[in-house]
């Protein structure tokens, strides 16, 4: 069976909806690396299959990575060299394979897969039409068939991480989880109704746990105020997992956390900002709301700042709809 090393440079939630694709290449190899960039290492450990992550700030994937390091280029060149009989460049619709391939073949993997519109030249073994339009899981999945791996007998395809994720001390019993934070301003709901969520939640006998990345942390002490348990920038991405596994139920953005609670089977309340698809990018699980005006004008523009003023989509959204959509979510997996 072959060394394979799976590819998602960007960020955690385009590496958990990766996860069914890396469990196929799991399934047909003796060992699974993923080559992930800053903000995806940590959950790629997390994912079932995954026996190695190699790190790496790809410049033309990371808006944040600056300008190509030929150091860094050949360091990854380097490590590479040698360990791997087969690579599966994972990719979202906007962004290009061949950079990457390009440095696989300059470390002698022999043979690479991925999506590529644009002529690869001798960059690809196997290339790959742009799979049809499907949540972005079902994707992802589409293009490893593509490359010849199949899911085992018995996995259904869903998200998943693995078993055995951190306890987290001082947690309520029963509580629900309120993720304010997002990584773009146009995919954000305005921090005064989410502290309304926060409020109101708690006023109906709920216990509120308000989590946030490592740069939210005012905004998670405005949102929790005096009526939820405030985690913001208290938690790691696998602690952050565990919050989420245990909830009723979860209320966020459109943002990596909302794949990551999909992944460990909590129901979530997405208040998601047109700007991707829905279609694509929504949480990928059975118990989910979805609330925000999905055919805004900026629907469809991956706009990272609202271009309409008052940001219509989400700030529309009355609390009291966010609110309803966790009362209906809470119990759901009892």
């Amino acid at each position: 069976m072959s060394r394979a090393l799976v590819v998602r440079l960007d960020s955690l939630g385009d590496v958990v909806v990766c996860g069914p694709a890396v469990r196929a290449v799991a399934a047909g190899s003796a060992s699974t690396t993923v080559l992930a960039g800053p903000r995806g290492a940590e959950v790629a450990r997390l994912l079932p299959g995954v026996d190695d992550v190699e790190v790496f700030d790809a410049p033309w994937i990371s808006a944040g990575a600056g300008p190509v390091d030929p150091a860094a280029t050949a360091a990854l060149v380097d490590r590479l060299r040698g360990r791997f009989d087969t690579a599966l460049v994972l990719t979202s619709f906007h962004q290009s394979a061949l950079p990457t391939a390009l440095l696989l073949r300059l470390a002698g993997v022999p043979r690479v897969a991925a999506v590529s519109t644009d002529f690869p030249g001798s960059l690809l073994d196997v290339r790959l039409p742009e799979p049809a339009d499907a949540p972005e899981p079902v994707r992802m999945l589409a293009v490893a068939a593509g490359a010849g791996y199949a899911l085992p007998p018995g996995d259904d395809g869903r998200l998943a991480l693995v078993d055995g994720l951190p306890p987290v001390a001082g947690l309520p019993d029963r509580y629900v989880v309120v993720h304010p934070g997002a990584d773009a301003p146009a995919r954000s709901y305005p921090p005064e109704r989410w502290r309304a969520v926060v409020l109101a939640l708690a006023g109906r006998g709920l216990p509120v746990v308000v989590t946030g990345g490592p740069d939210e942390r005012a905004l998670t002490s405005v949102v929790a105020a005096d009526h939820g348990v405030d985690l913001g920038a208290r938690l790691t991405v696998a602690e952050l997992a565990a919050v989420l596994r245990g909830a009723d139920a979860v209320a966020v953005g459109n943002t990596g956390p909302a794949h990551l609670a999909a992944a460990v089977g909590a129901p979530v309340v997405s208040l998601f900002s047109p700007v991707v698809p829905a279609l694509r990018w929504a949480p990928h699980t059975d118990h989910r709301v979805i609330l925000g005006d999905q055919h805004a004008a900026c629907a469809g523009s991956r706009a990272r700042v609202c271009p309409l003023p008052g940001h219509p989509c989400l700030a529309g959204v009355d609390p009291a709809d966010v609110v309803e959509g966790v009362a209906r979510l809470v119990g759901v997996r009892a």
